[in-house]
């Protein structure tokens, strides 16, 4: 065992000496992060000393044209918002779209002849087509569709236009398979959505002890017809009505007997 003495003697010979900063030079490899943010080159000091002149950022730049964009834009949705003409009952949201035919309505002599009679009798039915199910329909009744209409609000007015019978009391015009939309105006209110009590079905299956319930509760679309109306040959001669020769696959006014 060595005493304290030695020991003591031994330590103070193993003492690391630091050198003096202006002696010697850090080394790089014990150089620490907080040291290397102070130590700059000589590009740096110059750049540093004489500063550049700031120019316009290209983030700048980009705002600026995205700025530009936005007012165009507007400018021009506003151009269009004020040619569009507008009614102070109907918004042009609810406003309907007005049919577009590549070629005028052909009637023929014996209709033309015929028409009057059936114009002159009212009140008119017709048999519409609403997803390919007929709906007898006279002004003022209510119809409840057997499904909930989709993108339909209360208060909407829809024009039906497939429809494969027209008539009055004594008199009935049928077409081969559909009457031409512009021979006659039929539209509908919405007045509101009606739905049906909640039912609950109890489903099981075999050699299982959970029961699970089915609830069903639909809803219903409520419609009532505000105008069945049968147009006069004045006005389709006026809307640009092209008489033509009788064919076997016209429609014709019959007379009930």
């Amino acid at each position: 065992m060595f005493s304290r003495s030695v020991l003591r003697s031994l330590v103070s010979d193993l003492r690391w000496t630091a050198p003096s900063i202006s002696s010697a030079a850090p080394l790089p490899q014990r150089a620490c992060l907080h040291q290397t943010a102070f130590l700059r080159t000589p590009l740096q000091e110059s750049q540093t000393q004489s500063p550049l002149p700031i120019s316009e950022t290209p983030l700048n730049a980009t705002s600026q044209a995205q700025t530009s964009d936005a007012a165009k834009a507007l400018s021009y949705d506003s151009t269009i918002f004020n040619n569009i003409t507008q009614t102070d009952d109907i918004p042009i949201s609810k406003q309907p779209v007005a049919p577009t035919f590549d070629s005028p309505i052909q009637v023929t002599k014996s209709l033309m002849s015929q028409l009057p009679h059936l114009v002159g009798q009212t009140p008119h039915y017709v048999v519409a087509e609403l997803h390919a199910r007929p709906y007898l329909l006279t002004e003022g009744d209510h119809l409840r569709l057997p499904f909930l209409m989709p993108k339909v609000k209360t208060g909407d007015i829809l024009r039906l236009n497939r429809a494969t019978a027209l008539g009055s009391r004594d008199f009935t015009l049928k077409g081969a398979s559909h009457i031409d939309e512009r021979l006659f105006e039929c539209r509908v209110r919405v007045i509101g959505t009606e739905s049906e009590p909640l039912r609950i079905k109890e489903k099981t299956k075999r050699r299982q002890r959970h029961t699970k319930q089915a609830r069903s509760k639909h809803r219903y679309t409520i419609m009532r017809v505000m105008e069945v109306r049968v147009k006069s040959p004045e006005e389709l001669l006026e809307e640009g009505a092209v008489v033509t020769e009788d064919a076997e696959d016209t429609p014709q006014v019959e007379a009930r007997s």
